[in-house]
């Protein structure tokens, strides 16, 4: 018989893990659907399904949950179902926890040394004809569009040489080129990083290795129309650290950020690095060049967002630093230094950036953010339980004016990632659609809200209703039906 999952914050409320698959035809809608509207929201987040082989583990290493909303003639479907893993197929077989704490393999099960640990929990990407669940400690896994139904691992025919692939790859709209790589290529803590270009049809024409000046979290990079920079942030590792139980990963205020500048099809001997102030960056809105200059636009936070990961010092989470700000890294190739440039645009706490994907790697206006909004209102009447980190408005930044708009979601509700969805092809930059999963914590149930880009401050034009709660979850995207394969779901 399973033994219950510990009564900690992290399996409690919205972050229970909720276990099931499901199919719901039809689902209900206030509002209406903007005309038109077809394809698939994806969303993936980490749902364990057995309590964790040692007693507690953090949020991040849960089983992958792929969520699907189909819109179709007025109409949406939804599915849910488990990336059938190596480590969820041993799992399920042994009806218990054989893999140990993240990223950890010194804490497994003896019986599945040397396996792939991967959840598939992290992001998902559709390209070159595959459906892939993404997770940056191992390789991707390729799922059926339509079914969700598990294909296995995906090497892109043999040519992934890297033992890792990042859950951030990039998708270039002009080229129609993936731009990828992975970190700790050669094994946990190691400072490789694998870089990659795969073409349309999914082949890989293109890969260099490189060697980061330490080892640690390296979960989203910067792709222009002319370069690739990897930003090395102070959440570093260390092999040592595994080998005695500890944190994969800890902060450490002593070091500098880093950021590697490569030519899109340049060489190892092509890098560069400069240099500037501990900071850290988890992900990006986008990035662009003008000549020699790379501009980086991402949310950034002076110290640690993560308070599970420990301070190398031993020093006390500090929550006022955690907090990301939207900010520009500026990189002038040109110039004879190694430092960089930063800029921080606005004072609002912001995470989960995006923008319209037909201005990735080219330069933009718009960008799309969760945001918390700390004067607005919990109601701890109505949601006595507050999460202890959430956002609570959907947010809007204009590059050009630096002006912050949005909707607040309400005083009983958390927010996850916003996606932009294009209202037609050749629409005008930001002129579409906003996505976002809104966590009902006084009905204990999830909406998918529609917010229509020219009037967001106006809240949602539609709501998709889910009968029941989905686990906080990490990142999705939009595939317009279009893109798919024309087989409907059953």
């Amino acid at each position: 018989m399973t033994k219950r999952f510990p009564d900690l914050p992290i399996y409690r409320g919205f972050k229970s893990p909720g276990r099931f698959e499901a199919d719901i035809y039809d689902m209900e809608i206030d509002g209406e659907l903007p005309a038109g509207l077809s394809g698939t929201y994806y969303r993936v987040g980490p749902d364990p399904q057995f309590p964790p082989r040692l007693g507690t583990d953090i949020f991040f290493n849960g089983d992958g949950m792929v969520s699907m909303f189909r819109f179709d003639d007025g109409h949406v479907d939804y599915r849910q179902r488990y990336v059938r893993t190596e480590k969820f197929t041993r799992e399920r077989a042994a009806r218990r926890a054989l893999f140990g704490a993240y990223r950890n393999p010194f804490t497994d099960d003896p019986s599945v040394a040397g396996l792939i640990r991967g959840t598939a929990n992290t992001n998902i990407v559709y390209h070159g004809g595959k459906f892939l669940a993404l997770k940056e400690d191992s390789p991707p896994v390729a799922m059926d569009p339509h079914t969700l139904a598990t294909e296995g691992s995906w090497d892109f025919h043999g040519a992934l040489t890297s033992k890792t692939f990042t859950a951030h790859p990039k998708i270039d709209p002009v080229s129609g080129e993936m731009v990828c790589f992975g970190f700790a290529a050669k094994g946990e803590t190691t400072p490789d990083i694998a870089y990659y270009v795969v073409d349309q049809a999914g082949k890989v024409v293109h890969e260099v290795w490189i060697e980061a000046p330490y080892s640690g979290m390296v979960h989203d990079f910067a792709v222009t129309q002319d370069y690739v920079a990897f930003p090395i942030v102070p959440i570093t590792s260390n092999l040592e650290w595994l080998k005695r139980g500890e944190s994969h990963y800890k902060w450490d205020p002593g070091r500098e950020v880093y950021i590697g500048v490569l030519p899109r099809r340049g060489e190892a001997g092509d890098l560069r690095w400069f240099r500037g102030p501990c900071r850290y960056m988890t992900h990006i809105f986008n990035a662009f060049n003008e000549g020699s200059r790379i501009f980086i636009d991402a949310p950034v936070a002076l110290g640690n967002p993560f308070p599970f990961f420990p301070d190398v010092t031993g020093a006390p989470f500090d929550l006022m630093k955690s907090a990301p700000h939207v900010t520009r890294w500026t990189v002038d190739l040109a110039s004879d230094g190694q430092s960089f440039e930063q800029d921080q645009f606005c004072d609002a706490i912001c995470e989960f950036p995006r923008v319209d994907d037909r201005r990735a790697t080219l330069p933009h206006r718009h960008g799309y953010m969760s945001v918390f909004d700390y004067t607005k209102p919990w109601n701890t009447e109505r949601a006595p339980v507050r999460p202890d980190m959430y956002f609570n408005t959907i947010g809007h930044f204009d590059f050009d004016t630096h002006e912050l708009s949005g909707w607040f979601i309400g005083d009983t509700s958390d927010l996850e990632e916003v996606e932009f969805v294009q209202r037609s092809p050749d629409a005008a930059e930001a002129d579409g659609y906003l996505f976002a999963l809104v966590n009902r914590h006084d009905e204990h149930r999830t909406d998918l809200v529609i917010l229509d880009t020219t009037r967001i401050g106006e809240g949602p034009v539609a709501t998709v209703r889910l009968p029941f709660r989905l686990r906080s979850g990490l990142h999705g995207r939009w595939v317009p039906g279009w893109q798919l394969p024309p087989t409907p779901i059953v």
